[in-house]
């Protein structure tokens, strides 16, 4: 479904992104994990067409699309959460929504908008009601909530998710995570950033370990959980040490 080869991207002398390929295929779920400033962002970026890369090629069902403008992409099929929601924020929830059909807005249309808008309320009640509050008053999570939403109204077949958790709390991330199953379930196609590198790789089918603009380690996601290098990062120690520790205490 998606394929991205060979990308390079510099900002002045700064190589941000060093050959980085990945693939996504239709149905699956994909995380891409690394510490901040890892590029992990950024691939999401150039994938959206926010970023164009100064080389490699990005082709989606067989297009390419490295040098396509924001919104071609997004109405070949491409949807973009981003870091940050970067919502409306004097505009309405219900404006924030309908700015995300916004190219497909016309009269034909309407009706289905207004199916993908029963579909984005039935996900999340919550934005129902707040439908007219301003989309700047809502609390971290349910702007999270309307970021998603509003992307899910271009009706996307390949969704870039980035750090949907962020500074959410635990409660929250739970919630964020089931409506992401849910999406994988529906049969949307994700390609998911996260902070929470577990997280991610517990929901995903397969996974990408991003260190200084370079992916160092890709594989199924529960493979990649039991790597060394992951347990360390995101852990805090290996299996040796923990085993040390636990023979240390007598086992215990």
């Amino acid at each position: 479904m998606l394929e991205v080869k060979n990308i390079n991207l510099f900002y002045g002398a700064a190589h941000a992104l060093k050959d980085v390929s990945t693939e996504v295929n239709q149905g699956e779920v994909i995380a891409l994990i690394g510490s901040n400033g890892a590029g992990k962002s950024t691939i999401l970026n150039v994938i959206s067409g926010m970023v164009y890369p100064s080389s490699g090629a990005i082709y989606y069902e067989g297009i390419d699309i490295t040098h396509k403008k924001p919104n071609r992409i997004v109405k070949l099929g491409i949807g973009h959460a981003p870091e940050g929601r970067q919502l409306f924020g004097p505009l309405t929830v219900m404006e924030n929504l309908e700015l995300g059909a916004y190219l497909r807005y016309n009269w034909k249309n309407k009706k289905e908008i207004g199916k993908d808008l029963e579909r984005v309320f039935e996900i999340f009640p919550i934005l129902k009601d707040r439908r007219k509050q301003v989309a700047g008053t809502l609390s971290g999570g349910e702007q999270q909530m309307l970021t998603i939403g509003r992307t899910l109204m271009s009706r996307p077949r390949l969704m870039l998710l980035d750090e949907p958790s962020l500074g959410l709390s635990p409660l929250v991330v739970a919630e964020i995570f089931e409506i992401i199953r849910r999406l994988k379930k529906e049969g949307t196609t994700l390609l998911l950033v996260e902070q929470n590198a577990i997280a991610a790789l517990k929901i995903a089918d397969r996974g990408y370990l991003l260190e200084n603009g370079s992916i160092i380690l890709e594989g199924k996601a529960m493979e990649l959980i039991d790597k060394e290098e992951i347990k360390m990062t995101y852990l805090g120690r290996s299996n040796k040490e923990r085993n040390h520790h636990y023979s240390e205490k007598g086992g215990k």
